[in-house]
């Protein structure tokens, strides 16, 4: 007899979570139970591991549970996580003393790395693609609001990718190729106009912008698609709007309705997300799904999308009544509180998810005992306990069915 047990509850905003316990298989001495439930057992336990062998096909009917690792810092009292790749390593900055000087990190294996500088006093990284390539910015002067440069980290060597002609640069983006974006000065001074960039094969090229002054790449796919936010015209005023740059053309992907929107993440469908004001004037902005030509409200107050999986699923931050932000997962058409997800002795309060992997980790970050720190989510039982489950299941599935056709009868 195979007894399975159901767990039900709600998180979150609603969101069902369902939990399967396989408890226990009993010998033929019981076949007769067998006989006598055989039909329902059958259809159930058909589509139960149905389900399972189904996940790494189709995105997650519930969310699971996480468990949370606190990536520390790198000897301050802040850390911030902004990247991760599919092999679990998390990219941000930390405070490196009580000053408030900060350094690029690169957290895994257990340990955070101090990635160092151009040469200045602060850095940060953004963005690591899946064989550890690493970007972000580093100042290359020591005075105290240094020149930033962007930077490609590669086989234990910083690199300055230089700028458009003007002073500054920041990379946010890297994909499987090794091609980066970020934004670049193009003109000299304090205050230089800024452009996308694309850097590949060593060169470092402008992506224009659409009607305005000035865009600022975030994202880029495998395939070399770009996206970010352009300055347009509208009358005498000028607003940012999140763009697509694909195949050498900047397509303007508009607004929810209202002024402005932003692009920060897109995935390897092509699917983008990011935020965007609904309503004309009020300039409060929701998270977006972009896919197929249609910007879709995903839901939130005062809400915003950053990262995107290849599964579809979405992590941001939006605002929650009487409280500050909160981290989202937004998969299957739910969004959920992340807080909700993860065990709530540990006292941690996740405010705002940056990236999310094909296998589900979450970089995240929150406040713990008064302090901001970046946190790495992993979902509980991990992805791959879930294929091995799965495949399993299509075997206990056989053994049943050759026993129910050789001592069986009637139809299921």
């Amino acid at each position: 007899m195979l007894l399975i047990r159901i767990q039900q509850f709600v998180c979150g905003a609603g969101a069902l979570l369902v939990r399967f316990s396989l408890l226990s298989l009993v010998g033929s001495q019981h076949s007769f139970l067998w006989k006598g439930v055989h039909g329902i057992v059958m259809k159930r336990l058909s589509l139960f591991f149905l389900l399972l062998t189904g996940l790494s096909l189709a995105p997650l009917t519930a969310a699971p549970l996480y468990a949370v690792t606190s990536l520390g810092t790198l000897g301050g009292s802040t850390s911030i996580a902004f990247g991760l790749n599919n092999g679990g390593q998390v990219v941000g900055t930390s405070y490196i003393d009580t000053t408030g000087n900060q350094h690029a990190f690169l957290y895994g294996n257990g340990a955070m790395q101090d990635l160092g500088t151009l040469g200045g006093t602060n850095s940060s990284a953004s963005g690591i693609n899946d064989s550890g390539q690493i970007v972000g910015w580093a100042d290359t002067t020591a005075e105290t609001f240094g020149i930033p440069h962007a930077f490609l980290y590669s086989n234990g060597q910083l690199t300055d990718l230089g700028t458009l002609g003007g002073s500054t640069s920041y990379a946010s983006g890297i994909n499987n190729r090794g091609q980066i974006v970020g934004q670049a000065d193009t003109t000299p001074g304090s205050f230089g106009i800024p452009h996308a960039f694309l850097y590949s094969n060593g060169v470092l090229q402008d992506l224009g912008t659409l009607s305005g002054n000035r865009s600022y790449a975030t994202a880029i796919s495998d395939s070399g698609q770009v996206v970010g936010e352009a300055e347009v015209r509208v009358g005498f005023a000028y607003y940012l709007h999140a763009f697509l740059y694909s195949n050498g053309q900047m397509q303007d992907l508009g607004t929810l309705g209202g002024e402005r929107s932003t692009a920060y993440g897109i995935n390897n469908r092509g699917q983008i997300v990011g935020w965007a004001d609904a309503i004309p004037g009020e300039f409060v902005g929701h998270a977006f799904l972009y896919s197929n030509g249609t910007m879709q409200d995903i839901g939130g107050l005062n809400s915003l999308a950053s990262g995107i999986n290849n599964r579809g699923q979405i992590v941001g931050w939006a605002a929650m009544i009487g409280s500050p932000y909160h981290a989202f997962l937004f998969s299957d058409g739910m969004m959920v509180d992340l807080n909700s997800l993860i065990d709530s002795s540990l006292g941690i309060d996740l405010t705002d998810a940056r990236a999310i992997n094909d296998l589900g980790q979450i970089a995240v970050n929150g406040t713990v005992g008064g302090q901001y720190r970046a946190f790495l989510l992993t979902p509980v039982p991990e992805p791959r306990t879930w294929m091995l489950l799965g495949s399993g299941g299509l075997v206990i599935i056989g053994m049943l069915r050759r026993r129910h056709k050789g001592g069986g009868s009637g139809a299921c």
